[in-house]
């Protein structure tokens, strides 16, 4: 039996026995059986085992009490996983009423909440306010008004973090970067809004200003985007100290740790990463004459990308002559863009893997597609996999976990996939299959 983790892209309790993948203890054809496929396999103990690195690293570095483990949920998030990071002593990070009903379905403590969002509505400002969120980090010079008067209605004064523009051109897909100055997110540092929303945010009497929050981008391997959005925050936290008097508490810089999808990618570890912002922000305060602030982190693809495996059963495969004479071996599953939209939204790369047999076969040029009316229904662009591979194979694509399941939609009027949790060679549902009753349940006839 061996591992089947070159680069962390499979779940750390995957092997490989007799050319069939193993979850957890589990085959992945008996998974495929019981539950059917697409399915998405979710390693408890992998992503458990993922919010305790970033905990012990942030420990050892900023300590407990002056640092917070918050989870991003749009990378995933169902009741189950909210109880497993409750159970783990991390923050909740959501961006819409949806996010939130699911946290406190989980009976999610309220005061271990974040709440984002770029365009947040009465409705869930006055939620997040009623239950008493830990923090709103606050987007736009409309949103401290609404978060005011809805909190003086309520009677309340509510902790906020004004989410800051730095700046900083992330070296990642212009979709997922989120700290240059040409985007929709938080108030820009060097054209002065971040100025003047400071010093809003401390004139309204039912806001507590708690400090600033920026988020660069995401799927990030180097340091340098994260070290000149820490010193250009902490810079400017300095200048709002000598303006306004006032030394903010709270520092929050966000997520975008990347993960390996492909065996070329080359994520740091936790620990490089977490050591390296410790060392920068203590050194940009120091500089500045700060105290060391309370810090959080976001981490969420992180977490629960490596922690699950999409399985698909291939229904048809078909050999397709190119230019100059070679072939390519279209394989389409039961699955694609519906349930992984990432590679057509920006080009993103996967791992494929026969999953249910070995296979002595040449390997041939193949192109892994799913079921749509899309031309661009792509899973995996460009691959070398068996020649033999047949209708009923199971193909499993790693790190999925962040993004599939929560960007899924019902295109062409498909089932969204279930997520089975896996531990100990034992598998459960934690989100069930859609079915096609469900989809017609939302007709309205008159």
């Amino acid at each position: 039996m061996s591992k089947l983790n070159p680069v962390n892209i499979w779940p750390r309790n995957t092997t490989f026995e007799n050319g069939e993948i193993q979850l957890a203890g589990i085959r992945a054809q008996d998974l495929a059986k019981e539950f059917g496929t697409p399915a998405f396999i979710i390693d408890e103990d992998d992503f458990r085992s993922r919010v305790q690195d970033f905990r012990k690293a942030l420990d050892s570095t900023f300590g407990r009490d002056k640092s917070d483990l918050i989870y991003a949920a749009k990378a995933f998030l169902s009741v189950q996983v909210a109880k497993w990071l409750e159970q783990e002593g991390a923050g909740l990070d959501v961006c819409s009423g949806g996010e939130l009903a699911v946290a406190l379905a989980a009976k999610f403590p309220a005061n271990r909440i974040e709440v984002h969002g770029n365009n947040k509505s009465l409705a869930e400002i006055r939620t997040a306010i009623e239950i008493g969120v830990r923090v709103i980090v606050a987007d736009s010079l409309f949103e401290l008004d609404r978060i005011e008067e809805i909190a003086s209605q309520l009677g309340k004064k509510q902790a906020i973090l004004l989410r800051l523009t730095p700046g900083v051109e992330a070296h990642t897909h212009e979709f997922i970067s989120t700290a240059h100055e040409d985007v929709k997110f938080g108030f820009s540092i060097s054209s002065g809004a971040a100025a003047v929303a400071t010093k809003k945010a401390l004139e309204s009497k039912h806001i507590e200003m708690r400090g600033f929050h920026c988020h660069i981008g995401s799927q990030i391997f180097d340091n340098n985007g994260f070290d000149i959005a820490a010193q250009r925050v902490i810079e400017f936290m300095a200048e709002m100290k000598a303006v306004h008097a006032i030394e903010f508490p709270d520092l929050d810089l966000g997520g975008g740790f990347g993960i390996a999808y492909v065996e070329t990618d080359t994520p740091q570890s936790v620990e490089a990463v977490i050591n390296r912002m410790h060392e920068i922000v203590l050194g940009e305060c120091k500089k500045h004459g700060l105290a060391i602030p309370h810090l959080s982190i976001e981490p969420g693809r992180a977490i629960a990308g490596p922690s699950t495996v999409t399985l698909y059963e291939v229904g048809t495969t078909k050999e397709v002559k190119l230019d100059g004479g070679r072939g390519r071996n279209y394989i389409s599953v039961d699955g694609g863009m519906s349930d992984n939209i990432r590679p057509a939204l920006y080009g993103a790369e996967y791992s494929v893997q026969l999953a249910n047999r070995t296979s002595n076969s040449p390997l041939t040029s193949s192109r892994v597609v799913g079921k749509h009316c899309e031309s661009g229904d792509i899973i995996i662009r460009e691959v070398d996999l068996p020649s033999d591979l047949k209708p009923g194979d199971l193909l499993a694509i790693p790190a999925t976990g962040a993004y599939g399941r929560s960007m899924a939609s019902n295109y062409n009027h498909q089932p969204r996939p279930p997520v089975i949790a896996v531990k100990n060679g034992q598998a459960r549902v934690i989100l069930r299959r859609e079915t096609e009753d469900d989809l017609l349940n939302l007709e309205v006839n008159s």
